[in-house]
């Protein structure tokens, strides 16, 4: 059972691990993640890079991935590494993702899409990632928006966010913490980017504390955001269960499903 965890350092980072790594404005990401780039060899996993080039000589250079050079998506390309890596005989696949953002890019949205393709990918092969954000390229909100779709994050953490939604199963999700105000709306982005790939998404909840209103109308709205979608939640506890009611959000038009 995966379950989130604080690393102390990314020397523990152990198999099927999604990692969120939070670096200084002046850190370098290649010097920071040495130790988990150098542990492939020992514990014979195949190493990828991806992110910009580092610098000059340095001895990762071959095993970066240039991301504006990738044929197909990210996920596309850490599927084919893994792939390799299982033919070659390799115990797993280490991925260092160094995330950037590009020109225009959407600066939450888009990267939780990328995110949670990487978390299930992990969940679901037994890979390492390691996504390393600085501080220099990344405003703090949006830092904080990223840190929800990681199991686990290392070091601490002056703030840590009120929920966390990660891979749990083949077919679900589980939400831990509490679903408040200042997550609202990322809580509906993320489950509004699941409905978009799958009509019916389960999120596990035995350890989600409570919705309140925020984030029980966010909830409700991305259900009825694409048609012919549903929202299951598993392990509700007697409290979520009754607010929802007496909010008004328990009406078939609502296609939110809270089962015990």
């Amino acid at each position: 059972m995966r379950t989130p965890r604080v690393l102390p350092t990314l020397d523990a980072v152990d198999i099927s691990d999604h990692v969120c790594h939070l670096l200084g404005r002046t850190d370098d990401v290649v010097d920071r993640s040495r130790a988990f780039v150098a542990d492939g060899a020992l514990h014979g996993d195949k190493v990828v890079i991806v992110g910009p080039a580092p610098r000059t000589g340095s001895e990762f250079a071959p095993l970066v991935l240039d991301p504006a050079r990738l044929q197909g998506s990210l996920l596309s390309a850490v599927r084919r590494e893994a792939a390799v890596a299982d033919r070659e005989g390799f115990r797993s696949l280490r991925v260092l993702h160094h995330v950037v953002p590009g020109p225009g890019a959407d600066r939450s949205g888009g990267w939780l899409r990328s995110e949670l393709d990487l978390e299930e990918f992990a969940a679901d092969t037994g890979a390492m990632v390691v996504c390393a954000y600085s501080s220099a390229d990344w405003d703090l909100p949006v830092l904080q928006q990223i840190m929800c779709v990681h199991p686990h994050h290392v070091g601490s953490r002056p703030v840590s966010p009120a929920f966390r939604v990660y891979r749990t199963e083949q077919e679900g999700w589980t939400v831990t913490g509490t679903v408040d105000s200042d997550g609202a709306v990322t809580f509906r982005t993320i489950l509004c980017t699941l409905l978009a790939h799958t009509p019916t998404v389960r999120l596990r909840c035995q350890t989600l504390e409570f919705f309140d209103a925020a984030g029980m109308s966010a909830l409700a709205d991305a259900a009825r955001h694409l048609p012919d979608r549903k929202v299951v939640l598993e392990g509700t506890n007697e409290t979520v269960r009754l607010a929802w009611k007496l909010s008004g959000f328990a009406v078939p038009d609502v296609p939110v499903v809270m089962a015990p």
